[in-house]
């Protein structure tokens, strides 16, 4: 009996059995539905490759599609836990410790330094699995110590926000952090360094009207959702219907609130070269000047006098 249960059962238990099957092998677009291996989708860059749409990429895949291999994410201090004792449906300390627990992060920032391309950055990235990417007090110290970094070692600042704003639970302090940020980027623009926003699907709110508004480039993921107030909270307003694409990357574009929009297979790229340009020294090609002489009919040759001069080789020119 003992051989029987023990032997003979568990191996036809093993042969008729289902094997159990993981629930993240598959994906659904929230665009147009298609269903996507979750290989597939990684090599995607987390981009369907039926319609184009753009998911939103947690803090550590984002760095890794930006940063060349051996970049560092640095410790961000620490801040006063829940000062306001807020509570609506739940204390705050109980959301965090869950979103903690989701995420395995202290809040919803996370810094970077390292090289894109072979230029040197310091990335300020946001995380929407976080309570909604929310700015509260942790996230200003981290754009402060951010900016503080990339003064420091001397490298362009880049803020890749994906958020809805601040957050209500820390009431007024989280809007104490909106002037905080302008602070932060006004460090880095002192400097002469360049601050570069990459504006990710959502970036609303105070975030929007803060730190988010006020890059040197702004570049925007496709179809990404960019404003302050939600569309429909706008349309309930004006009690007008907006145009088709409203608040989105491409719409954004078409107005001249973004500089260019990129594919995220691109962005590296477009980030390492932008980074080039800005921080390329101005041209070193020697200046001379040209003499007061005049041509056979006494006039002036154009363009001569005592203050002009001509850039030999056609450096500066096109």
């Amino acid at each position: 009996m003992n051989w029987l249960t023990n032997f003979v059962k568990p191996k036809i238990q093993a042969l008729v059995s289902k094997k159990e099957v993981p629930d993240n092998l598959w994906h659904k677009c929230p665009s147009c539905g298609a269903m996507l291996f979750h290989r597939d989708l990684e090599e995607q860059l987390h981009v369907c490759q039926h319609c184009g749409h753009h998911m939103r990429l947690d803090p550590v895949r984002r760095l890794k599609t930006l940063f060349d291999p051996g970049y560092q994410t640095i410790e961000l201090p620490k801040v006063v836990v829940d000062p306001l004792k807020f509570r609506d449906q739940k204390r705050y300390t109980d959301r965090l410790k869950e979103a903690q627990s989701k995420t395995g992060r202290q809040d919803a920032i996370v810094v970077a330094h390292g090289k894109i391309n072979g230029q040197g950055a310091v990335a300020a990235v946001f995380d929407f699995n976080f309570m909604g990417g929310s700015m509260g007090m942790a996230v200003g110290e981290g754009l402060l110590a951010a900016a503080r970094l990339a003064v420091l070692q001397q490298v362009p600042l880049l803020a890749i926000p994906s958020s809805g704003g601040a957050r209500m639970q820390e009431a007024i302090l989280s809007l104490m952090q909106m002037p905080r940020t302008v602070i932060a980027v006004e460090m880095v623009k002192e400097a002469g360094l360049p601050y570069i926003v990459v504006l990710t699907d959502p970036t609303t709110g105070g975030v929007t009207a803060s730190f988010a508004m006020l890059g040197d480039i702004h570049i925007a993921e496709p179809g990404a959702q960019i404003g302050f107030a939600g569309a429909r909270v706008i349309e309930s307003t004006i009690r007008e219907t907006l145009p088709e694409g409203f608040q989105r990357s491409e719409y954004l574009l078409d107005h001249g609130m973004v500089d260019m929009v990129v594919h995220r297979k691109e962005l590296r790229d477009t980030l390492g070269r932008v980074i080039d340009l800005l921080r390329r020294p101005g041209p070193t090609a020697d200046i001379v000047k040209i003499g007061r002489g005049s041509d056979r009919g006494g006039r002036k040759p154009a363009g001569s006098g005592p203050a002009v001069s001509a850039i030999q080789g056609g450096a500066g020119y096109q």
